[in-house]
């Protein structure tokens, strides 16, 4: 006996998050053919072909009726090819074609072959942790990118006649052996990189006080080896970084082995990258480099080449943790907590200041170029140091240097201690470590310095004219390098040090 009307649960990927559509069916007789109605867009519409053919290839009839086709909630645009399954199994259902039996407990998602083959969809861990709040099992294809996600019942369906018998016999569960191997490539390791030991501090002192570094040297320093072993050093991801940097990849179909394998994310965008792509956009509404750094290290290669505009989207996300993106359809939240790195030559030619190589460049150009790593940006990166070519006998005989390992205690010791520190403060003094706005007074009580500190850091202001950003930036340094220490107060050699890495900046 053919039921008129069913419905099922599916889901819809808004963002980086999976919000829940019920796909209603009606055969309510008149013309052959399938009615998309709530907001559907190109490719829901293409399912109808889809289904067709599948519903063919597996051995089921076609309702020779009008069918129509209800994904609720109608002010949501949807999107995607999961609408496939759950409206092919909506009108089997409503034709008495399968069982109806624990459709109900389900949340299906699934693209549809034309053989009849379903096929997995992006976003699973998204769909899975929509099932998780929902109290349902999650269906779909089977994926070869499938990670298993506690308190989630997960189930898939290899070909669309499996469901003959209902959905009991047709979903199959995963293996422990079917999930993502935590297997990847070994991270770089410190101890390669020759003759950077003073670099080397930086990047240990940038990633345990989580402030902004930008490195100026000419080609061959090794700036971007450098950069590409900052993930090495930073400690293990927490499970709610990790499960959110999962979703985001996963969304966007890309490989998550690193995550799983536990290491951080790494992104070094080309400069030649558009806003939407940097920080998310395009329709339907994607996620940007910036979320897929989450929990990990941005690495803004030639900073001088990216286009100002693009640059300077960046000042929401590096405050605030996360982009928030506006659209005529709604708006979307972006995770975006990450490292960033940045490198770039002296000047256009790359040589200014170098040893052995002189600069073709004449004051104009060089001028011109370094205008273009200033601004209200630059101004928010708290690192700036110069890394120059090793000497040649230095990488011939293979000196040792400080490697990775001895470079994440150093990032974890000053966590810890920053951690510990931060737990004796109250709520308004932990606040005020954020705040740029406040007096040199509030800088001193806040961060801690001793009396000589504080005589070195106005005495470095009066020289170097530093604006009231400044003396925060080269506080908060200060504080980090006292926070490696271990050291309660900040003194005159921290302060000292963190001038170092003030680097080559307009003050």
């Amino acid at each position: 006996m053919a039921f008129e009307t069913f419905a099922v649960h599916a889901a819809c990927i808004r963002g980086v998050e999976a919000i829940p559509v019920t796909v209603e069916v009606s055969l309510a007789g008149g013309v052959p053919g399938i009615q998309m109605l709530g907001i559907p867009s190109m490719e829901v519409m293409e399912s109808r072909g889809r289904i067709r053919c599948a519903m063919r290839s597996a051995g089921f009839e076609i309702p020779r009726s009008g069918i129509t086709v209800n994904l609720a909630p109608g002010d949501i645009r949807k999107t995607g090819s999961g609408f496939d399954l759950p409206i092919a199994i909506a009108v089997l259902a409503a034709d008495g074609q399968i069982p109806r039996d624990n459709l109900d407990r389900c949340l299906i998602a699934g693209e549809l072959g034309l053989d009849g083959t379903v096929l997995p969809v992006k976003g699973e861990v998204a769909f899975q942790l929509l099932a998780r709040d929902m109290g349902l099992s999650f269906i779909a294809g089977r994926s070869d990118q499938h990670v298993p996600l506690a308190g989630v019942d997960c189930g898939f369906i290899d070909h669309l006649s499996q469901l003959a018998h209902g959905m009991g016999d047709a979903a199959r569960h995963y293996l422990d052996s079917e999930g993502v191997e935590a297997t990847f490539e070994p991270e770089l390791d410190y101890a390669d990189v020759l003759g950077q030991e003073v670099a080397k501090r930086g990047m240990a002192l940038a990633a345990a006080g989580e402030l902004g570094l930008l490195m100026i040297g000419s080609p061959g320093s090794g700036k971007t080896m450098l950069a590409r072993r900052m993930t090495g050093i930073l400690p293990e991801l927490s499970v709610e970084d990790q499960q959110e940097a999962l979703c985001i990849h996963s969304v966007l179909g890309e490989n998550i082995d690193g995550l799983l394998a536990g290491h951080r994310p790494f992104r070094s965008p080309h400069h030649s990258i558009s806003t939407a792509g940097l920080i998310g956009g395009g329709r339907p509404v994607h996620p940007g480099e910036i979320s897929l750094a989450h929990g990990g290290v941005l690495f803004l290669d030639e900073l001088a080449e990216f286009p100002t505009g693009v640059l300077q989207t960046l000042r929401q996300p590096i405050e605030r943790g996360y982009v928030r993106i506006v659209r005529v359809d709604g708006a979307f939240t972006f995770p975006s907590r990450f490292q960033l790195l940045a490198a770039s030559n002296p000047c256009p030619c790359g040589f200014l200041g170098d040893r052995e190589v002189p600069c073709r460049c004449s004051a104009a150009m060089v001028e011109r170029y370094r205008s273009k790593l200033r601004g209200p940006l630059a101004d928010r990166i708290d690192m700036m140091i110069d890394v120059t070519r090793p000497d040649p006998q230095v990488i011939i005989e293979g000196a040792e240097g400080m490697s990775s390992a001895e470079l994440r205690d150093y990032v974890v010791r000053g966590r810890a201690f920053r951690a510990w520190r931060e737990s004796r403060m109250d709520d308004a003094d932990a606040e005020a470590e954020d705040d740029e706005t406040r007096s040199i007074d509030g800088v001193v009580s806040t961060f801690e310095l001793d009396d000589a500190a504080e005589k070195c850091v106005l005495g470095l202001s009066k020289r170097t004219h530093l604006t009231g950003r400044g003396i925060v930036r080269l506080v908060r340094i200060a504080r980090t390098i006292a926070d490696v220490a271990e050291s309660e107060q900040v003194t005159q050699d921290h302060v000292l040090e963190a001038a170092m890495y003030q680097g080559r900046r307009d003050q």
